[in-house]
């Protein structure tokens, strides 16, 4: 994609960095900006209607979490997708995180907390229930930002900030990548979802780190040969 084909405006009162962050988090999430396009700090700027200052650190930002990469006299570049092995290095790495972090939300979760991962689930079902060729794009990314938000929730009630932000930074890769392969999986992750809903609510530890554990395999396992397919 090239700067002059970028479609998200901000109006000029909320010209802040987290505006301009999560503006090219978005086109980056709906593909309007391919993985592998180069950025141009100027043309951003121009098309957000912004200053080049709030560009560089929302793109700063993204580069620690992987999403765009820089070069030294090259500038700024969209992330190419990860392959198989990465991506499944990836669940390696959350599935050491987050069944923790699912575990210690047991004993936290409040009742704004609980209000929060109902509603998230509702969404994520309401979602699955209009996915098809006809809902295309626009429903899948709603369930899985619904999704992403249901895992972000139960990291922030783990009590543990440093956890909670080690994996809300590795969701978004996920989600990116989630976002290309996009059919025939709602169903079975919402009911996923649903199981670790039910043992958070029961306050079962246990049932909890076991249920995120089961979801996340399980996720890996959908999504890796799928990967595979892609390279091919």
């Amino acid at each position: 994609m090239t700067p002059g084909a970028v479609s998200v405006t901000i109006p000029p009162r909320r010209a802040l960095v987290d505006d301009v962050y999560d503006a090219l988090l978005s086109l980056l999430m709906d593909q309007e900006i391919a993985p592998g396009a180069r950025l141009s700090i100027d043309g951003v700027a121009r098309q957000l209607d912004v200053s080049p200052t709030p560009v560089r650190e929302a793109l700063t930002r993204l580069e620690a979490e992987g999403l765009v990469l820089r070069e030294a006299r090259k500038g700024y570049t969209a992330a190419e997708l990860l392959d198989a092995e990465g991506l499944d290095q990836l669940y390696e790495l959350r599935i050491l995180l987050e069944p923790r972090a699912a575990r210690l939300a047991t004993a936290r979760l409040d009742a704004a907390a609980r209000g929060e991962l109902a509603a998230q689930l509702r969404g994520m079902r309401q979602a699955a229930a209009s996915d098809g060729a006809e809902a295309g794009f626009r429903n899948y990314r709603d369930f899985a930002e619904r999704d992403a938000a249901f895992h972000h929730t139960i990291a922030r009630a783990s009590g543990n900030p440093l956890l909670a932000d080690a994996i809300i930074r590795l969701r978004s890769h996920v989600h990116l990548y989630r976002l290309y392969f996009q059919h025939g999986i709602a169903d079975d992750t919402a009911d996923e979802h649903a199981a670790i809903l039910t043992a958070l609510e029961a306050g079962d530890a246990d049932a909890a780190e076991l249920a995120m554990r089961t979801h996340l395999e399980t996720s890996r396992a959908r999504l890796v040969p799928r990967a595979d397919e892609a390279a091919e």
